[in-house]
């Protein structure tokens, strides 16, 4: 709580007032989800900050095409289905640090090849795997390549190929031809949806088929989905749940939708 507050607003105030810039766009693409418009000026009270700073936020928004700014306010409907994954990264983050725990989990000890594709929970096993000796790590991602590159007791393959903004994802046939050539003992998968009936999807189809890749060339699929994935479609399918022994998800996932997982003869760990 900042200094000189009062006692009437403090409680409430204080959480968003200390939010960073990108967890601060992070929350007002999720408020415009569910209310599809928002103004300048309640926005800048819920977090504290000055309704310029909140201009300067909202315009950033709209020079991405994120959003469609309106006079005194923003509306929902020029929200990209997918947000970038700078504006992820705050999402869900405590349940998505307690799966990148049970995943890592699942690595032995002693030498072992781990894939892993982009995604924010993905990147969080990557952190966890930084101090792993005898390990290789496989990635098309170049957030999780940067994460890692400069830890020598961790041998780096990235793949080639065409630079996704929206995942940080390197995809399409160079990263499918490099992957076609390793063998990958564990996959740790991360995933836009999961369900019994779409299996494991995206939302870009060339996404979709450099990590349906990666799983090809793995012994075990694990998928690590934070509960707001679970009994999710999107666009590209990247594989049937036949393909994926173990998902790692949080307790906020909708238990029908995991009943109906297991029900496709996949383990279901919530964390």
């Amino acid at each position: 709580m900042g200094q000189g507050s009062g006692s009437g607003t403090g409680a409430s105030d204080a959480p968003t007032t200390r939010l960073r810039r990108a967890d601060r766009i992070s929350a007002i693409l999720e408020r415009l989800s569910a209310d599809q418009s928002l103004g300048v000026a309640e926005l800048a009270e819920s977090f504290g900050v000055s309704q310029a700073t909140l201009r300067r936020d909202l315009q950033v928004l709209n020079e991405q095409r994120l959003v469609t700014r309106t006079h005194g306010g923003v509306l929902a409907q020029g929200i990209s289905h997918e947000l970038p994954v700078r504006y992820r990264d705050a999402q869900h983050k405590e349940q998505k640090l307690r799966i990148a725990a049970e995943a890592c989990r699942r690595i032995p000890d002693g030498p072992i090849a781990v894939g892993l594709t982009g995604g924010t929970t993905t990147s969080e096993v990557a952190r966890l795997l930084v101090d792993r000796v005898d390990l290789t790590v496989i990635t098309n991602a170049l957030n999780i390549a940067f994460e890692l590159a400069i830890r020598p007791q961790v041998k780096l393959v990235v793949t080639g190929g065409r630079s996704r903004q929206q995942s940080f994802e390197l995809v399409g046939p160079w990263a499918e031809h490099t992957l076609g050539g390793l063998n990958v003992g564990i996959a740790i998968v991360g995933t836009d949806g999961i369900s019994a009936d779409g299996g494991l999807t995206t939302h870009d189809e060339v996404e979709a088929q450099t990590n349906a890749a990666l799983i090809s060339r793995a012994r075990r699929t694990i998928v690590v989905a934070d509960g707001s994935k679970v009994g999710r479609v999107r666009l590209a399918r990247i594989a049937a749940l036949d393909d994926v022994d173990e998902l790692i998800t949080d307790d906020t996932a909708d238990s029908a939708a995991l009943d109906a997982v297991r029900g496709a003869g996949v383990d279901v760990t919530v964390v």
